[in-house]
């Protein structure tokens, strides 16, 4: 049968259809609410959020580093200075896939693979957003070229100039004044990014550590509009940074000189000393280095060429060498035992070349193996005798031995500014029984009585403790600025003057320093006889390796480097000191044939005019001192 024809029901589609078309209109007028909503929400609710977001696509704040300060010698001679440099950044968020741009520029300027590991680690160092980033320095017109002509390959990728530390005198303050590096990762952690935004070198060593705050200055800014590629199309606001402050230092550069030429070549320290007002005058540790490639990156072949020299170059000796004194502090323990009443300026002992202690066989020798016979204080400090020391040692024993010495300053630090310094060793009971668990032996304070044993100084300290003789105990840091900002350095944290019981302790000492050079048997009279003016010192000689009992030393047995090392100590003019000098000269052996004649050509540097070859006006003596002396 065929199927009934289905009528259409035109009533129920137009319900239908209205129904859709309300359903649609009501959707629509939703979503356009829900928009309108939004719109008013980012337009009006959050404008100020994203009006700076987007202002900041546009707008790059900038920092603009400080010009670090000055730094120069005490007659205005530069020794750190800043010269322009041009340079290679990358600023990452420019450069997309930066990776592969190093590789690009590795590629157009021909670099090593060294050089392309040297430099992702640049890059990867954390920064600011959009700072770039140097990893190129001093850009050869070559090198400039062939960035220029690929500059398309190389997005984020631009040729900077900047200002770059530089030391013109290269070696000869590079243990004093130190060097700047780049910041590394530690550093990067500890500082503040705003005070070092912009900013890729920090004060590593030196002077240029010590007063890092100081040289650094306060950075500065500009706001800069910037298109789509970030290329900066103007200036919108800028606060000039200030610079770091200059600082004039109190070293010499011909002393500095003089002091290098007298070392001749050899290894060793020299230190000079102002002693009325703590300034350091030369300041030489040989041999040095040249700090200006440490600045933008030193190679690793070079830096290990120094690292692995076994004249150790980079080893500051005057801060952080230590070495045995040796007979260099006999007039510091002379006025030790006088003040602490254990002998008296007549006090004798019989010298048979040898000193034993009660009841005990050891035989602790005196270098003249033949005796001098009787001795007094004064002929035990111009002749150096152990005998006499070995005697004294013992009557005032360790303890005393350890306070009066450090009240001399040996054992600490004494410097004011300078970063390197090492403390040394004063050795007393407590210590070798916290350091071997062992107790302190009578014949170990015999061995510290003339600056042998466990005592280990700085060049440094000794030059202090030299220039304490020469003020008669007045303690003024040593210190190598001379002026911060014109301003004088301040030292806060002083140390007590050395008061004895009766002043004319010092004489005795000081008098037997005189007869070193200046008397019939002194240990340096060669030295002394050549002089214009009297000086007042005390020459050293510290083992390197230990002599069997009953054996003499023979140098020809004896390695080169295992040889004594030779010291002097002197200040001068002795009637009114204007200069302390301490020389240590490594493996040098004779502190009086060695180390005195540096000790001399330095203090005819500082003292002597050239064209008369007598004292400089403001060094010259009263007439009554000049007669006493004839």
């Amino acid at each position: 049968m065929p199927q009934p024809i289905r009528l259409k029901d035109h009533e129920k589609d137009a319900r239908l259809v209205k129904r859709r078309v309300v359903f649609c209109a009501v959707a629509i007028i939703v979503l356009t609410c829900l928009l309108i909503m939004r719109m008013y929400y980012l337009q009006v609710v959050q404008y100020e959020h994203h009006s700076t977001l987007a202002e900041n696509n546009r707008i790059h704040v900038q920092p603009l580093p400080p010009t670090r300060g000055l730094i120069f010698d005490r007659n205005g001679v530069i020794i750190a200075d800043n010269r322009p440099s041009f340079s290679l950044t990358v600023t990452r968020e420019r450069a997309g896939d930066w990776l592969s741009v190093l590789d690009t520029v590795v590629e157009v300027l021909e670099l090593a693979d060294d050089d392309r590991a040297l430099f992702e680690r640049r890059v990867r160092q954390g920064r600011r957003p959009f700072e770039p980033v140097p990893i190129l320095f001093e850009l050869s017109e070559e090198q400039i070229a062939r960035i220029a002509v690929n500059q398309f390959r190389l997005p984020g990728v631009e040729v900077a100039a900047q200002l770059v530390r530089h030391y013109p005198q290269q070696e000869h303050f590079a243990h004093s004044v130190g060097y700047v590096g780049r910041i590394n990762e530690q550093e990067l952690k500890r500082l503040d990014p705003t005070d070092y935004a912009g900013t890729h070198h920090i004060g590593k060593t030196g002077i240029e550590r010590f007063y890092e705050d100081e040289l650094h200055g306060e950075v500065g800014y500009e706001e800069v509009e910037t298109n789509a590629r970030g290329r900066v199309l103007r200036v919108l606001k800028r606060v000039d940074p200030k610079p770091g402050k200059d600082i004039v230092l109190s070293l010499d550069v011909h002393l500095q000189e003089a002091a290098e030429n007298a070392l001749g070549g050899r290894r060793g320290a020299v230190v000079a000393i102002d002693p009325n007002n703590g300034e350091v005058l030369a300041m030489v540790s040989q041999p040095s280095f040249d700090p200006n490639p440490f600045v933008t990156g030193i190679s690793f072949k070079a830096y290990g060429e120094l690292r692995d020299s076994i004249d150790q170059p980079l080893y500051n000796r005057v801060l952080r060498g230590l070495y045995p004194p040796g007979s260099t502090i006999k007039p510091m323990v002379a006025v030790a035992g006088l003040d602490a009443g254990v002998v008296t300026p007549q006090t004798r002992v019989f010298d048979p070349g040898f000193y034993q202690l009660p009841n005990h066989s050891h035989k602790y020798r005196n270098w003249n193996r033949n005796g001098d016979g009787w001795v007094d204080l004064n002929l035990a400090i111009a002749r150096s005798n152990d005998t006499y020391f070995y005697d004294l040692a013992h009557k005032m024993g360790v303890d005393r031995m350890h306070d009066y010495m450090s009240r001399f300053g040996l054992g600490q630090r004494v410097a004011l500014d300078m970063f390197e310094e090492t403390a040394g060793l004063m050795p007393s009971r407590d210590w070798k029984r916290a350091r071997y668990r062992q107790p302190w032996y009578p014949g170990e304070t015999l061995i510290l009585g003339i600056g042998q044993g466990y005592m280990q100084t700085t060049p440094l300290q000794l030059a202090q403790a030299t220039a304490l003789m020469a003020t008669r105990g007045k303690w003024i840091r040593p210190h190598l600025a001379k002026s911060v900002d014109g301003r004088l350095p301040s030292d806060p944290n002083p140390i007590a003057d050395i008061v004895l019981r009766d002043p004319k302790f010092w004489d005795y000492g000081i008098r037997g320093m005189e007869e070193v050079l200046h008397g019939p048997r002194g240990t340096a009279r060669k030295v002394g006889d050549s002089s214009v003016y009297r000086i007042a010192g005390k020459s050293g000689t510290a083992q390197v390796v230990a002599i069997k009992q009953g054996e003499k030393y023979d140098r020809n047995k004896v390695q080169e480097r295992h040889r004594d090392h030779a010291l002097f100590v002197a200040f001068a003019p002795a009637e009114k000191p204007q200069i302390a000098v301490a020389v240590m000269v490594e493996n040098g052996e004779s502190g009086s044939g060695v180390a005195a004649p540096v000790v001399k050509q330095v203090m005819d540097a500082w003292l002597l005019d050239k064209e008369t070859g007598q004292l400089k006006a403001e060094f010259a003596l009263p007439q009554t001192a000049e007669v006493s002396q004839r």
